[in-house]
């Protein structure tokens, strides 16, 4: 108990209420997200290319939103940023069980990923600012296993709610974010919450961007990222559908990667992340897109069982190495007071995730699965390119301060 106890307090309270926050809002997002390009090709009949830009204008929205939030929570404060982001999520979720047409689940997904933007950089900088520097890898990673705990449970249960209520899956996402803000809103009064994450300095938007735009290996990160995400992004957008009509069992199947994803992310995570810390954050990253690409490859040969659970293990060693990695980059680029800023800038990644769906969708409509998977593989390994440029310059060069900026 002494142990437990230790390990527990190590960590702010405020952190671990995120933690486990994370947990059920991820599980039942899980329920959900996953499957939405497989509703909305059942129930109404888009074509991969539509079906591909309703699911990303979630992250098309979060490219912007995420530097927006960032910016507010480093000038207002964490807390208003999260809390109103939480709430606006509930009600975009309960808005998803009304939506019946087409550019209603448009809208909806717009601000699901503006809201969800507007939180999850504010989180991770609160956490950082709660946390002491030599411990905040350790966070990120457990951060990063909260998210895969809940997406080991909530496929399963997607899986089956997609086959007979997908609208209560919706209900269920809403109702859990609604608790997770009543519940930040009743602790953050109870527990001591220190004065961070509001800059005395006035920082604008333009300041903002000038210091993105002279950070070169911050903008070398993201260009990578976007490259690595394009691809990552397949396996929510376009796999379920080549599965569900290439393969018998299509959607078992998908719904059993997605969890096999997970549960490697839960046990792996740690251990893989204490061999990766020996090396750089860089060098970890050009692995990770290397592994990733050999997954996606992998999908294309997929015609069974033992083939899709190879990829998806391929593919998930490559998350584990970049995705933590780039989080603790983000942090160690930051200056102090602009940390909000940096982390949601590093939200403009997602570029990818908008792009993704789109680009793999006219694949898909224009050739094949296989094509698509090979295309897109090339696509993430190019990100190698950008991981080697941006090592260089995080060797050589900190985050610039805002004071060289302007």
């Amino acid at each position: 108990m002494g142990k437990v106890r230790n390990y527990i307090g190590q960590f702010h309270p405020i952190v671990w209420v995120l933690l486990i926050g994370t947990v059920l809002s991820r599980g039942s997002a899980f329920m959900t997200l996953p499957f939405l390009s497989i509703y909305l090709s059942r129930h109404m009949e888009l074509s991969p290319i539509v079906i591909g830009l309703t699911v990303g204008m979630s992250p098309l929205m979060a490219t912007v939103g995420g530097f927006i939030g960032g910016h507010l929570s480093d000038r207002f404060g964490r807390k208003p940023i999260m809390l109103t982001a939480l709430f606006a999520l509930a009600c975009v979720y309960y808005g998803f069980t009304l939506a019946t047409g087409q550019g209603w689940f448009i809208l909806l997904n717009a601000l699901n990923g503006l809201c969800t933007s507007f939180f999850e950089p504010t989180s991770q900088a609160l956490m950082a600012d709660l946390t002491d520097k030599e411990k905040r890898m350790k966070v990120y990673s457990l951060r990063y296993t909260a998210m895969n705990i809940g997406a080991s449970v909530g496929p399963l249960i997607g899986a089956y709610l997609a086959n007979t209520s997908a609208k209560l899956s919706f209900a269920i996402t809403g109702t859990t974010y609604l608790f997770y803000a009543l519940a930040l809103v009743f602790l953050m009064k109870k527990l001591v919450l220190p004065q961070t994450g509001q800059s005395k300095r006035v920082v604008s938007f333009g300041d903002a961007f000038n210091i993105i735009r002279t950070d070169k290996a911050l903008r070398y990160l993201i260009i990578g990222i976007i490259l690595v995400n394009i691809g990552y992004v397949q396996i929510d957008s376009n796999l379920p559908q080549i599965l569900e009509g290439t393969i018998e069992n299509g959607i078992v199947i998908f719904s059993t990667l997605i969890t096999i994803n997970a549960v490697m992310v839960v046990f792996l995570q740690m251990p893989i992340s204490h061999v990766a810390e020996k090396f750089r954050l860089m060098q970890v990253m050009v692995v990770g897109a290397v592994f990733m690409a050999a997954g996606l490859v992998a999908f294309s040969f997929v015609n069974g069982w033992v083939p899709a659970i190879l990829a998806i293990v391929l593919l998930t060693i490559g998350e584990i190495l970049i995705f933590p990695s780039n989080s603790m980059m983000i942090d160690q680029l930051a200056p102090e007071h602009l940390r909000g800023i940096y982390f949601g800038a590093a939200q403009f990644r997602k570029i990818g995730n908008f792009l993704g769906p789109i680009f793999g969708g006219y694949l898909l409509s224009q050739f094949q699965g296989q094509i698509m998977f090979w295309v897109i593989a090339l696509t993430t390994l190019g990100s190698i390119v950008f991981f080697t440029a941006g090592n260089k310059f995080f060797i050589s060069t900190k985050a610039p301060s805002l004071e060289k900026t302007t």
